[in-house]
């Protein structure tokens, strides 16, 4: 990543300090936390970047929760506890709908992360020296740190792709067996109105007779 990427993301983690704070959870626990509160999560690739009005477009690849037809979507960030993205590529979102439900709104605080970049980036540690001015990051120590964190990156976002495909396949388990408990109950209710009627026309029958 280059010095001015790291600048910026410095510059984003002092700003999301100042005005807004995340709770620190682990990652299984900010997945569950997640899906509990976003009205949408999708695996994507952001196509389209404003970064002048803050506005982003993403492709949907893979849908894992909200009732959303079409294959883009778009969203606006206006705030320090909104996440700001500065490059094109794949990601994993986690959003929130406005009142129109024409855009999304995307928590700095959520599990939402690129491929390059994952939830709760932090930029490098800064180091000291004996008059408490900071000392810079040379290139190699900056390009050592981008490579675990894109590594780290990388493995938190294939992660959460196989926990989302996971809820994703629980969820239709459910939803089939919630269908298959439905129609066993029809069937059922179906059978003793039949008896209800063949019992009530067996005694009919019998009083004409007599």
């Amino acid at each position: 990543m280059k010095i001015k990427f790291f600048v910026f993301f410095v510059l984003f983690g002092i700003s999301n300090c100042l005005a807004c704070k995340c709770y620190e959870y682990t990652l299984d626990e900010n997945i569950k936390i997640g899906l509990k509160k976003a009205d949408i999560i999708f695996y994507g690739e952001l196509i389209k970047l404003d970064t002048i009005n803050n506005s982003y477009s993403f492709r949907i690849f893979e849908l894992f929760k909200g009732n959303y037809k079409s294959k883009t979507i778009t969203s606006h960030s206006e705030s320090n506890c909104d996440f700001y993205f500065n490059e094109k590529g794949l990601c994993i979102i986690y959003g929130n709908f406005n009142k129109d439900k024409t855009l999304i709104n995307v928590s700095a605080c959520s599990p939402s992360q690129s491929q390059n970049f994952g939830p709760g980036f932090l930029p490098p540690p800064f180091e000291f020296d004996s008059n408490r001015k900071i000392i810079s990051k040379n290139e190699t120590e900056l390009n050592l740190f981008n490579l675990e964190n894109k590594n780290k990156s990388l493995q938190s976002f294939i992660y959460q792709l196989e926990k989302l495909r996971q809820y994703k396949q629980n969820q239709n388990t459910i939803s089939e067996n919630n269908k298959s408990d439905f129609y066993q109950k029809i069937l059922i209710i179906s059978l003793i109105s039949n008896a209800i009627l063949l019992l009530g026309l067996i005694i009919v029958i019998k009083r004409k007779r007599f």
